[in-house]
């Protein structure tokens, strides 16, 4: 049962890692909230963490593997009002908690919210929608660590991580699309809030959509939703690639036969 939740700290941090001995990457997280006192979860995979002695911080040591399977466990063991997805290298900006906690408490009927991130920079991480409200096509651009959620609308509605994509797994991105596309076909409200609460390196998955593994995965998101049609979209997803100068002209038919080996996989498992 999940415990009570206080007024104070209702926001809890639900951080995925693998291979940790220790916390001292904690400190990298959270170095620009110099007093931070805030619920948190870790998820080790394949490593061994020794029992806190901050006793808002709860430790889940496991031999699972996959970023997804990680955010589902964190999220079973959730126990606040508030969930905010996190990675070990991320950097939390100065009264990020707090931007979230008002953010839920301005918009009573938002099941979800992400927010906006900027790079080592100080630029922003992508070019962010202008719509309030999320649809199939803002979610696309939405990195799981800016995504924030009722607790209570996510395990009501029995809404996971889909195991077979994101880090680890068969096909290594594409997770939070899944996660936040489900929530949207569930009739949850997903909202955008044009604030930022954490840095990140600019190299993400978005960023590298011309790699191999990207449109692999990219190309059995398509085969999931759209079956047979899967292979125009792949052939526009190519075409958009070229036209942004991802890819070169004589990467083309390469990165196609990569999209086609990845919707022949998804249809095998």
């Amino acid at each position: 049962m999940p415990i009570q939740s206080d007024k104070k700290h209702n926001l809890e941090i639900l951080i995925s890692t693998t291979k940790k001995n220790n916390l001292d990457f904690i400190e990298n997280i959270f170095f620009e909230n110099y007093q931070h006192n805030f619920p948190i979860i870790i998820v080790n995979q394949a490593g061994k963490i020794k029992d806190s002695n901050n006793k808002n911080i709860r430790i889940i040591n496991t031999d699972s593997k996959g970023l997804s399977k990680s955010r589902n466990m964190a999220i079973k063991c959730s126990s606040k009002k508030f969930c905010l997805l996190a990675d070990d290298d991320i950097i939390y900006k100065n009264g990020f908690y707090k931007t979230i906690e008002d953010s839920f408490e301005e918009n009573l009927d938002a099941d979800i919210i992400t927010f906006m991130m900027v790079d080592e920079n100080g630029k922003h991480f992508k070019k962010y929608s202008e719509n309030v409200k999320h649809n199939y096509k803002s979610i696309r651009e939405v990195n799981s660590v800016v995504i924030a959620f009722k607790r209570e609308s996510i395990i009501k509605n029995n809404i996971q991580f889909d195991s077979l994509f994101g880090l680890g797994a068969t096909f290594e991105t594409g997770e939070e699309y899944l996660f936040l596309r489900n929530c949207i076909e569930k009739d949850l409200t997903v909202l955008f809030c044009p604030k930022i609460i954490l840095e990140h390196k600019s190299t993400s998955s978005g960023i590298l959509a011309f790699k191999d593994k990207n449109i692999f995965a990219r190309a059995a998101i398509f085969h999931k939703f759209y079956g047979n049609l899967s292979y125009l979209k792949l052939i526009h997803h190519i075409y958009l690639l070229k036209k942004k100068n991802m890819i070169s002209w004589k990467q083309v038919y390469s990165k196609f036969l990569v999209g086609l080996d990845g919707i022949k996989k998804f249809k095998s498992v």
